[in-house]
Formats: C-alpha cells, structure tokens, sequence
C-alpha cells in the first residue's frame, strides 16, 4: 500500500521545489512518518498533489536514490531504502566567519543526514525554548554556549554522548564532548607571532566594544602581551565618538569597528600598514579582498565544522582544541 504522507512546499521560498521535495521526504524519514520499506507516493501522485511537474518529482526522487536514501524496483515504483538522522546546530549569531563553519559542517555529514540551524542570540530565555523544543527530536546536538549561568543546566537535560560544546569553553564539564577555539594562550602567542609588526607603532589600542559577546578572556592576554614586551596600550570601549589615531595600532573583535577603521582612515588619508595598523579578529572569506588585505588572527572554523561533523558521525568522544592563528596582511 502507497504512504499516504503530504509534503508542503512553498512558493516563496528560496529552494527550487524539488529540493523542497527532497528536504520534505528525509524529514519524513527522520521523525518516522516514512519507514524503511515503505513505499513512496508515485511520481504521478506526487505530481498532482504538490502542482509540480513530473520531472520536478522525478529530479527529487532521482537525488534521493542516488542518495541511498530511497531506492525503485521497475514497474513497483520506489520505496525508502535507508535511515535519515536530523542533527541540531545551534549558533549564537549568523555572521561571515559562522558561515564558513555552517559550511564546513554540512559538507562534510553523509547525504542522510539533515541539519537544522537555530540561533539563540545570546538571549536565555530564547535559548531554553531552542533546547527545549528539540528534545528527542535530533540524533546528535552541536551547540554554541554563551557566558550565563543557566547554560548548564539546560544544556543538561539532553543526552551527554549526543552533546558536543562548540566554539567557547565557557561553563563547560571536564567529561564533555568539546571541540573549542582557544581565546587565551593561543591568542597571546599570534601577538607575541605579530610582534615585529605591532612594535613599529607607538601605542597598541584594544578594541573590545561594550556591545561585544567576544570573551573577555582575549584582554586579560592582551595585557599580558603588553605588559611582559613593554609595549604602550590602551584598551577602548566606547566606539561612539572614537577618532582614529596616527602611529597607532588597533586589534579588534568586531568587524563593525573595522568598517569605521577604514572609514576614518580614508577620510584622514591615513594609509594602513604604515600610518596606522589593524589586526582584525575573525578570519572572514573577504577580509583578503578589504583594502590591500586585512590583517587577522582567528580559529579556522572550517576546521570547526568538520570536526563537529566528524562527531555527528563517529561513535565515541571528542575533546578538541582548534589553535588560534595569525594572518599577516597589507593592514599591519
């Protein structure tokens, strides 16, 4: 007996509908609406309860057999093959560098499985409703946490080994799954790496924003760089009425600065790289291409996301540093 499941597809959505088609029958794999064995709707069918054309339904089920995730027998029709796994991802903020690592992590899971992506934008109450929601839904959860006390014990309620802590080591346990970025030593030594650069200014400003969510463990290193090279600094806050400054040279953690950096030394007719100087934090796909090239230091989170699909897919625990690194371009 043919299922007798419905897809709903959207004609304001981004995805070509036979993508939709696609999406629509690994969910209803995945939440087992469609189990292993059943029989699919016939191209036929599906072609008139969704209004696609025959070849549109063919494309989607043609992309799910080569797949595995459906397979045909001639003059049966097709039936699902194998098992779809959905995984949940979720992320502070969507931002250049979160999408190299959205990227990295989907590319890298086998075509049965599907991600969902959620933001929580560093609000708790938002983030309990995300966790909260999705218990017993996923196969594995990749989550970002976020300086608030609360984390844990939400964080708590899922299952440890189907748990891996992304991106910042805050509030985490010693027997979690882990794969993070170190914001401390590692940063210290891509100073210590950029010395030679950051030495030819007279001054060295920090700047670590009030609005800022980047961890205030980066300035506690900062001014241990400072301090043990004897180098001036000073670390700014307050960006309101921020005035760029010659022979000086700025680190900052949001790219919002850095687009009032280059502002203001366009409009001083201030060069980069040699009246003043920027190291930008977070490496992002265009910030080779700014000016003459954007100095950074930052993780590599394509290598984030791979190994958070790596976790998706093994058995077993995982327990990872990803190492901060320096970049040195035109702008320093």
């Amino acid at each position: 007996m043919k299922n007798t499941v419905v897809f709903q597809l959207s004609n304001k959505a981004e995805e070509p509908k036979y993508q939709q088609l696609v999406d629509g029958i690994k969910n209803a794999i995945a939440q087992k609406e469609l189990l292993i064995g059943a029989e699919l709707p016939s191209v036929t069918s599906v072609s008139k309860s969704c209004k696609l054309s025959r070849d549109t339904v063919f494309k989607a089920y043609l992309i799910l057999k080569e797949q595995g995730v459906i397979d045909s027998v001639p003059s049966k029709g097709y039936y699902v093959a194998g098992e779809t796994r959905k995984v949940l991802l979720v992320l502070d903020t969507f931002k250049a560098y979160k999408e190299v690592l959205y990227h990295s992590f989907v590319n890298n899971l086998p075509d049965n499985f599907i991600t969902d992506v959620q933001f929580h934008h560093y609000n708790v109450d938002n983030f309990k409703t995300i966790i909260q929601n999705s218990l017993g839904k996923y196969y594995k959860y990749i989550v970002m946490p976020f300086d608030n006390q609360e984390v844990v014990s939400v964080l708590n309620t899922l299952p440890a080994d189907k748990l891996l802590w992304i991106d910042w080591n805050i509030h985490s346990q010693p027997q979690c799954n882990y794969v993070f970025q170190d914001f401390g030593q590692s940063f210290y030594d891509a100073l210590v790496a950029a010395k030679e650069h950051l030495s030819r200014y007279e001054s060295i400003h920090f700047v670590y924003p009030s609005y800022t969510n980047h961890p205030m463990e980066s300035v506690a290193f900062f001014k241990k760089f400072a301090a043990d090279f004897k180098m001036k600094y000073e670390l700014v806050t307050d960006t309101k009425d921020w005035k760029i400054a010659k022979h000086t040279a700025y680190i900052s953690v949001s790219d919002r600065f850095l687009g009032q950096f280059l502002e203001q030394a366009q409009e001083l007719n201030l060069e980069p790289g040699k009246d003043v100087g920027i190291l930008s934090y977070n490496e992002t796909p265009m910030k080779k291409f700014i000016y003459k090239g954007i100095s950074v230091v930052s993780t590599d989170f394509k290598t984030l996301g791979t190994l958070g699909a790596q976790f998706v897919t093994q058995d077993g625990s995982m327990q990872h540093y990803v190492p901060t690194q320096l970049t040195i371009r035109e702008s320093l």
